[in-house]
C-alpha cells in the first residue's frame, strides 16, 4: 500500500485517503468560521432585540453605546442562546441595562405639586390636621402609551421620584446610580434583572420570567420585588375581611406568604400561612425567630404610636391622640396610614395645620387599579368625631388638571382626597419603604416577597 504525506499536516496517509484526509482540514477551518460567524449573528440579534424601541435620531444613547443586554426576551432564535448566557452575566446585563435605560418623561410642575397640595391644605376651613410625603412628582398614563394598563408602572416612578430627590443613599444604587426614573420599558428590564437575580421567584414563574414589551398588569408584590433587588427594605401589608384572609389579592404575581397555592388562573393564590415584617409590631404577636424580608428587630410603631406630642415636633393640640387598632372597616387601613407618616421627621409649616413627613409615598393597591398615597388628613368635628381622609395622586388624572385645581383652589379635593366612605373594596394592599439598604444576609431574605395580613 503506497503512502504519501500531507500538504498541511505532513501526516502519512494511505494515497487513496490523501485527498479526504486533505478535504478535512478545510471542513474543520469552515466549521470554526461557522461558529465564530454564529457567535456574531448571536451578538447582533441580541442587540437588536434588546434595543430600545424606535430610538430617536437626536438621541445618542442608542447609536453611542454599544451595549448588549442579554437579558431580554426576543425571538426564539436567539431565545435559547441568550438563555444560557443568563446566570453567569447578570453583571454584565445590568452594565448594559445602565447604559441603555431611559429617562421617563413627565409634566414637570414648576414649583412641585406636593407644594401646591400644601398650600391648598393650609387654605382650607375648619380645624384639620394633615401631613404630606415631602416630594413626589405625578406621572400620569398616556394615551399612547400605557393607558389601561400602566398605573402600576406610574405608581412606582412616582415612587422613585421621592426616593431619588430625598433619600442619598437610595439615589446612589437606584437604577445603577443614574439619578433619574426611568421610563416603563427600562422599569421592566429592571424587574426582568431582579427575578433573575431570585428576587420573588414565585411572581417571576406567574409571568413567565418576561415582562419587557408586555401589557401585563402588575401589583404591589411587583413594586417590592422592583425596589428590593436595589437593597431597599419594600414591605407589604394587606387589608381585608377575616372571611378573606386565605385568599390574597387578584394582582398578578402576589407571592404574599412561604406557602402559596396558585388556585386559578387569574393570579389569586390561597395563602396557608402567611408572615411578614408587619405582624411583630401591629398585632403584637410574638416571634422566635426573625421573620423573613424583615429586621427582626421591629420596634411597635405604627399601631401604638402617641400621636401627639410625639411627632417630632412641639405641641401637638390638634392631632388624635392615638389611633386605636380596635377600628372597624377600612378605619384601620386610614389610620394605619396616618401612623405611618406621623411616626417621626416631621416639620410644620407656617400655619401649624399641615406637617412635611420624610416617609416616601405609599403604593396603593385594590383590584383592578392602583395609586399612589401622598399624605393624610384628620378633619376634628365639633361632636369630637374625627374624619380622616387619604391624599392620593392617581396616575389615570393629568398632571396639567391637577396643577390647575391646586393653582386655583378649586375642585382639587374631588381630586386628590378620598374619605373613608370611597374605600368600598374588599380587600386592599400598600407597599411602603423602611430606611436603609440591605446587603448580605438580609438581602437574601428579601428575595422572598411576604406580608402581613390585617382584618378591616
Amino acid at each position: 500500500m503506497t503512502t504519501a504525506p500531507c500538504p498541511f499536516c505532513h501526516e502519512t496517509v494511505p494515497s487513496a485517503e490523501l485527498e479526504r484526509h486533505a478535504n478535512s482540514h478545510f471542513e474543520l477551518e469552515d466549521e470554526y468560521e461557522q461558529q465564530q460567524q454564529l457567535a456574531r449573528d448571536r451578538d447582533l440579534a441580541k442587540q437588536i432585540a434588546l434595543a430600545p424601541n424606535s430610538p430617536s435620531s437626536t438621541s445618542p444613547r442608542s447609536v453611542t453605546n454599544n451595549l448588549v443586554m442579554e437579558y431580554m426576551p426576543c425571538e426564539p432564535s436567539c431565545d435559547a442562546a441568550i438563555r444560557g448566557y443568563r446566570e453567569s452575566h447578570i453583571d454584565e446585563n445590568i452594565s448594559c441595562i445602565i447604559g441603555l435605560q431611559i429617562r421617563s418623561t413627565f409634566y414637570k410642575v414648576e414649583t412641585g405639586l406636593m407644594a401646591l397640595l400644601k398650600n391648598c391644605l393650609e387654605l382650607e376651613s375648619g380645624n384639620s390636621t394633615s401631613i404630606l410625603s415631602g416630594y413626589v412628582d405625578h406621572f400620569q398614563s398616556i394615551e399612547s402609551e400605557d393607558v389601561g394598563w400602566g398605573c402600576g408602572w406610574r405608581n412606582i416612578q412616582m415612587l422613585s421620584s421621592h426616593l431619588l430627590m430625598r433619600r442619598q443613599e437610595a439615589r446612589e444604587v437606584l437604577f445603577g446610580g443614574s439619578g433619574f426614573v426611568p421610563d416603563i420599558p427600562s422599569l421592566q428590564r429592571w424587574l426582568e434583572i431582579a427575578w433573575e437575580r431570585g428576587f420573588d421567584a414565585l411572581g417571576s414563574e406567574h409571568f413567565n420570567h418576561k415582562i419587557y414589551g408586555s401589557r401585563n398588569w402588575i401589583g404591589a408584590t411587583e413594586c417590592a420585588a422592583l425596589f428590593r433587588s436595589f437593597g431597599l427594605r419594600a414591605r407589604i401589608v394587606d387589608f381585608g375581611p377575616k372571611e378573606l384572609e386565605s385568599l390574597c389579592l387578584s394582582v398578578p404575581g402576589s407571592s404574599l406568604g412561604p406557602q402559596v397555592l396558585k388556585i386559578n388562573d387569574r393570579g389569586k393564590r390561597k395563602v396557608v400561612q402567611v408572615y411578614g415584617p408587619m405582624d411583630k409590631y401591629i398585632l403584637g404577636r410574638n416571634h422566635d425567630v426573625p421573620l423573613a424580608g424583615s429586621r427582626g428587630d421591629e420596634k411597635s410603631r405604627y399601631s401604638s404610636i402617641e400621636l401627639g406630642n410625639t411627632l417630632g415636633v412641639e405641641g401637638g393640640d390638634n392631632v388624635p391622640n392615638k389611633c386605636e387598632r380596635k377600628s372597624k372597616g377600612s378605619e384601620v387601613l386610614v389610620q394605619w396610614v396616618w401612623n405611618y407618616f406621623s411616626d417621626k421627621c416631621l416639620s410644620k409649616s407656617g400655619h401649624h395645620r399641615v406637617m412635611v413627613s420624610e416617609k416616601p409615598p405609599l403604593y396603593f393597591q385594590h383590584d383592578g387599579h392602583s395609586r399612589t398615597i401622598v399624605g393624610v388628613q384628620v378633619k376634628h368635628q365639633q361632636n369630637g368625631m374625627q374624619q380622616f381622609s387619604l391624599l392620593i395622586l392617581d396616575p389615570a388624572h393629568r398632571t396639567t388638571a391637577l396643577e390647575t385645581s391646586l393653582k386655583g383652589n378649586v375642585g382639587w379635593q374631588k381630586l386628590i382626597k378620598r374619605g373613608v366612605h370611597t374605600l368600598k373594596k374588599p380587600q386592599y394592599q400598600l407597599c411602603y419603604i423602611d430606611p436603609g439598604v440591605a446587603s448580605g444576609e438580609e438581602l437574601e431574605l428579601l428575595k422572598r416577597v411576604d406580608s402581613i395580613f390585617l382584618e378591616v
